[in-house]
């Protein structure tokens, strides 16, 4: 279910260090971690477990860079090893098992499968993030869902004009034609419309572009999925007849969507969202605005992905039927299931 040799953002950097001298506690694939800065300041993770009494690490603290469980003090490194003991001798503990992990991108990712794979220089690329041409705001949705139900959402924008009546939704959302390809790993979904009236959310960005709200336009949405599970979605509006996507900078407003989804457990994710753009960076109060506006999008999604996985649930013999819309979803769970077949059979080699 989970394609485990690879890279997952864990949490933000904020987040972690947010915490202080205390630890994080997160499950990604099944596999529960303590996420920690080591005693050289790097971001590492170990199983949550303490050799001792069984104990969660994550309930202790940090102290010189090792892990200190809460329970009876004692201390353990970053390789997962037993450091010390108050007043015992533990140095022949076993190891726990400890787990890749690295700083990027203002997130840390962490690699939950076959340690001896893991390789930063696997760790995907995106260039618009700490970039100091572009504006990054974001937060973290705790989703009681399948991880792929996310994905079918976001490959299949068709929602939105249901979900998301009073912010992005437009009924000719329904009327343009979307096309879906392949390549390689990647799964692209893609929707022009030309000639519309921008939606609420699109409309107070042009207000902050310095474009007329009220104008005719061409909005594009742009889905493409890579794995594990990473959606990257290109949207915007330019004003009509300038070109579309391709319209110049001081015609158009658009932004990236990006979706980080981290599976959880088999019905639950950790779904870092946020959007990313390169006009007007420095304006903090503008970013502010657009994170909580699409933090507000966002819940409508977890609302209906989670009463959604609750009637899966209670109905695991019924059979989903696919429509033309789905194909997006469709294609990058295909990608999910030829990947997870290579792993296993490699593991089983």
């Amino acid at each position: 279910m989970f394609i485990r040799n690879t890279w997952y953002v864990a949490c933000t950097r904020d987040e972690l260090h947010a915490l202080g001298d205390k630890p994080l506690g997160r499950t990604i694939c099944n596999e529960k971690m303590a996420i920690f800065k080591g005693p050289d300041g790097k971001v590492a993770a170990v199983e949550d477990f303490c050799p001792h009494r069984g104990a969660p690490l994550s309930l202790g603290r940090v102290c010189q860079g090792h892990l200190q469980c809460g329970y009876h003090g004692l201390q353990m490194g970053v390789d997962g090893r037993t450091v010390s003991m108050p007043g015992q001798r533990v140095r022949g503990f076993p190891a726990i098992k400890a787990f890749a992990a690295i700083e990027r991108y203002g997130f840390v990712w962490v690699w939950p499968g076959d340690q001896d794979q893991a390789n930063p220089d696997r760790m995907p690329v995106f260039e618009f993030l700490d970039h100091p041409d572009w504006a990054y705001g974001g937060g973290l949705y705790h989703v009681q869902a399948d991880y792929r139900l996310m994905i079918d959402n976001l490959m299949d924008l068709t929602h939105e004009t249901y979900v998301h009546a009073g912010s992005i939704g437009q009924p000719e959302i329904d009327e343009a034609p979307c096309e879906t390809r392949v390549e390689g790993d990647r799964v692209i979904t893609q929707r022009f419309m030309q000639g519309i009236q921008a939606p609420p959310f699109w409309q107070m960005a042009m207000r902050a572009q310095g474009l007329d709200p009220q104008a005719t336009v061409d909005r594009w949405q742009i889905c493409r999925f890579s794995p594990p599970s990473h959606i990257m979605i290109d949207v915007g509006v330019a004003l009509a007849g300038h070109g579309g996507f391709d319209a110049p900078a001081d015609k158009k407003t658009y932004s990236v969507v990006v979706d980080f989804i981290t599976p959880e457990t088999e019905s639950s994710h950790w779904y870092h969202w946020g959007m990313a753009r390169n006009f007007k960076p420095e304006d903090t109060d503008l970013t502010e605005r657009i994170r909580q506006g699409q933090g507000r999008i966002f819940n409508e999604d977890m609302q209906m992905l989670q009463l959604q996985q609750e009637n899966l649930s209670r109905s695991p013999e019924r059979k989903l039927l696919m429509l033309g819309i789905d194909a997006g979803g469709v294609q990058s769970r295909r990608v999910i299931e030829r990947l997870l077949a290579q792993e296993h059979h490699g593991a089983g080699a």
